[in-house]
């Protein structure tokens, strides 16, 4: 199936230079958006109390989250969790106030306004020493990713398709990470879980193109790296549209019917899909041509000839 004509020679690459420049300098912002403004981290990062209750029948969530704002828990975050008549609460930690008693207090108002068929499921407490110890794991999780991609890249292709890939992965996680700055969305673990797929469907994307680049290199030989580069985004544009439609459709119904638990994941998984289309022609691609790949750079060495060992 063809939704692009593999045979058309758009000028993708036209305009690298610009995407290089403008991609770069969103990196920047985005940077400077988490060290300034930072993340608006989950209780999994934190450390709080997370209160699971059973409904007999659905409750309306504005009106739980009211009930609980007049007993005192205005930053109380609620939502569904699995059924609707399950609601999770979750509460920042509280200096001076043990949790166990934080979460009877939560139970007791939500009690007192829907009655006493109000089941309570579950509660966990987190920390703030497993909170900070899970943003250095997440964090080294990223660079141990980021360094696996390379070495992979650099044995499988070149070192400059490596550089080219690297940049375009940890392009589509700063912009992720960025927006989510930006917004002030909540990012918990399982949107780090969804930043971490982004890094593998990136690299998917990417090395898709990059294939194709060395086939076009070995087998379009008067063609020059630039035309031979632009040839391979035409030709694997229609699977790349198809494959991110396809995944996006499948995100998008997630987003609206998955509940608010999975919502943060399935937003994060639908920018990286956006931004990894975008940055698997103009960050890796371009970057590879930026630092001057060859054809020479992707030949297969000629083997060398051994005589028959007779001698003249």
């Amino acid at each position: 199936m063809e939704i692009f004509n593999p045979k058309s020679n758009v000028n993708f690459l036209k305009f690298d230079k610009l995407a290089m420049t403008l991609s770069m300098a969103a990196v920047l912002l985005a940077f400077v958006l988490v060290f300034t403004k930072g993340l608006n981290f989950g209780l999994d990062f934190t450390g709080g109390t997370v209160i699971e209750m059973g409904f007999p029948k659905s409750p309306d969530l504005q009106e739980v989250r009211k009930t609980l704002a007049s007993a005192g828990f205005g930053d109380a975050r609620v939502k569904t969790v699995g059924a609707t008549t399950d609601v999770s609460v979750e509460l920042q930690l509280r200096e001076g106030v043990q949790q166990d008693t934080l979460s009877n207090q939560v139970f007791d108002a939500v009690r007192a306004k829907y009655g006493q068929d109000v089941e309570k499921r579950r509660v966990e407490f987190v920390g703030p020493q497993v909170g900070r110890d899970l943003i250095e794991k997440g964090v080294l999780a990223v660079i141990y990713t980021l360094i696996g991609i390379l070495i992979y890249v650099m044995i499988r292709f070149e070192w400059k398709f490596a550089v080219g890939a690297i940049l375009a992965t940890i392009h589509d996680v700063a912009m992720v990470i960025g927006i989510f700055a930006i917004f002030g969305w909540k990012f918990d673990l399982t949107v780090l879980a969804a930043v971490l797929a982004v890094i593998g469907y990136s690299l998917n994307d990417t090395i898709v193109v990059f294939d194709r680049v060395r086939e076009n290199f070995r087998t379009m030989r008067k063609a020059t790296p630039r035309e031979a580069m632009n040839t391979s985004v035409n030709q694997t544009l229609s699977r790349t549209i198809i494959t991110s439609l396809t995944t996006l459709t499948t995100l998008i119904a997630l987003y609206l019917f998955g509940g608010e638990a999975l919502r943060g994941f399935s937003l994060a998984l639908i920018l990286g899909i956006v931004v990894g289309t975008y940055s698997s022609i103009y960050i890796g691609s371009a970057f590879a041509l930026f630092l001057g790949v060859t054809k020479q750079d992707l030949m297969v060495p000629e083997k060398e000839e051994i005589g028959d060992g007779s001698r003249p």
